[in-house]
């Protein structure tokens, strides 16, 4: 049986290390809650293949100065979006996109006992990823998105005894795009799919204001 996937959606800076994490302070005086987006958006997200192996996608999604000192407030008037004094309603022109697919074990103890599948780059290279505009329940195709760098490393993330042979192979996949943004909300939510051949969904997420 698969797990249930686990996606956790927050604010951040993402690839290795991951620092920065955005925080709510809130200040019970006027009832108001403040998010700093400095780092931009971190999407992270568990899922997996038909075929047995589990991965952990990280994201994270940035724009030249866009993020930079903008902050989100929630009081009893509503939420508004800002840099300083100026409002922000809508992204830029461009949001840029970074991955890193790493192998996750589906089971800890399976890990330990050295019984489980890993992920490897033939499987990898069936899934597509998609992307697509949210908002409020609608969902919309992000058109017009362009891949950039993709990179295979070999990541061996355990320690092993010094006389162990045959061992599996552990990769990490970094992949980047750019998503055309021009005239979008900043209430949309931008989502992420992928998908195994055949049109089952391996892994879903979303970075959202």
């Amino acid at each position: 049986m698969l797990r249930r996937p686990l996606t956790l959606v927050c604010l951040a800076l993402v690839l290795r290390p991951l620092v920065n994490v955005p925080f709510a302070c809130a200040a019970p005086a006027s009832q108001k809650t403040s998010w700093n987006y400095d780092g931009g958006l971190l999407i992270v997200t568990d899922g997996s293949v038909a075929s047995g192996p589990c991965f952990r996608l990280n994201g994270r999604v940035t724009a030249a100065n866009f993020f930079d000192n903008l902050r989100r407030e929630d009081s009893k008037l509503g939420t508004i979006f800002h840099r300083g004094h100026e409002i922000v309603t809508e992204f830029p022109n461009k949001l840029h996109v970074s991955f890193v697919l790493s192998d996750w074990p589906c089971d800890y103890s399976l890990r330990q006992a050295g019984t489980r599948v890993f992920l490897t780059n033939a499987m990898v290279g069936t899934l597509r990823l998609s992307f697509y505009w949210k908002h409020g329940l609608k969902l919309r195709p992000a058109p017009g998105v362009v891949p950039g760098h993709f990179e295979t490393r070999r990541a061996n993330s355990f320690v092993v005894d010094s006389g162990a042979t045959d061992l599996p192979e552990e990769f990490e996949w970094y992949f980047e795009f750019d998503v055309p943004s021009e005239g979008v909300p900043v209430t949309d939510s931008l989502v992420v799919v992928l998908r195994q051949p055949g049109g089952k969904i391996a892994a879903r997420a979303a970075g959202r204001m």
